[in-house]
């Protein structure tokens, strides 16, 4: 007798997702660019170590070689590229990290019967956290504004598309404006923080004013300059 096992076919899903990175922007002299980065090491030694970092090279024109010797450079000091965008793939060699154009998080289905499709509903375009956020939490909002009515600890991060108001005691890193808004805003009650930072333009501890700590203050940019001053 033929006996056969009653076998059912599982569906592959394929799953894409998407992460917050730096992005590195290298401009010439690279010499001079690496020495900016040896610069915040010293004032902050290992802040970008098991931080997901994108190599863009669109602001300069590297050969394969120059790209490979960058790759290494910034790996003694520590800094491990995951992708690389803004050159031709034809330059990055096999065992460099891979090319990345961006994307959002999606699910790919096989052979799935279709769904209707519901209208989508808005997405809000702020968030409001009751609770302090504790050390080591990572908290993202790419949409808008995020609002803290407790403190952010130290090792805790704070990363908003729009502004940031903390209405306690910020201690952690704050990164407004990161899809590029310079009009975004850093505010809070107490001003203690490990890292400040709108639309890439940053300030570490060490360069904040002695006089702004345990002070209400906001960050804002002009230009290209962070400016820091208290509220009242």
């Amino acid at each position: 007798m033929d006996v056969r096992a009653d076998t059912t076919r599982q569906l592959v899903r394929l799953r894409g997702r998407s992460y917050v990175a730096f992005v590195f922007s290298p401009v010439v002299p690279i010499v001079d660019w690496l020495g900016e980065i040896d610069a915040t090491l010293a004032r902050s030694p290992g802040y970008f170590v098991g931080k997901p970092i994108v190599l863009d090279l669109s602001a300069v024109d590297l050969s394969s070689a120059a790209i490979a010797h960058l790759l290494g450079s910034l790996g003694e000091r520590n800094i491990r590229v995951l992708g690389i965008e803004g050159v031709e793939e034809e330059r990055l060699a096999a065992n460099m990290p891979p090319l990345l154009t961006g994307g959002r998080a999606c699910v790919i289905t096989r052979n799935e019967p279709a769904q209707k499709s519901e209208p989508e509903k808005p997405k809000p375009t702020s968030l409001l956290l009751e609770t302090p956020v504790r050390s080591g939490q990572s908290i993202v909002f790419m949409e808008g504004d995020v609002t803290v009515l407790g403190s952010v600890g130290s090792g805790a991060e704070i990363v908003a598309g729009g502004s940031i108001h903390v209405y306690g005691t910020l201690r952690g890193r704050a990164m407004a404006g990161v899809n590029g808004n310079s009009n975004a805003r850093i505010y809070c009650q107490r001003i203690e923080a490990e890292l400040l930072a709108i639309d890439g333009y940053y300030q570490t501890a060490e360069e904040i004013d002695d006089s702004l700590r345990n002070r209400p203050a906001q960050a804002w940019l002009e230009g290209d300059t962070m400016k820091i001053t208290p509220l009242n």
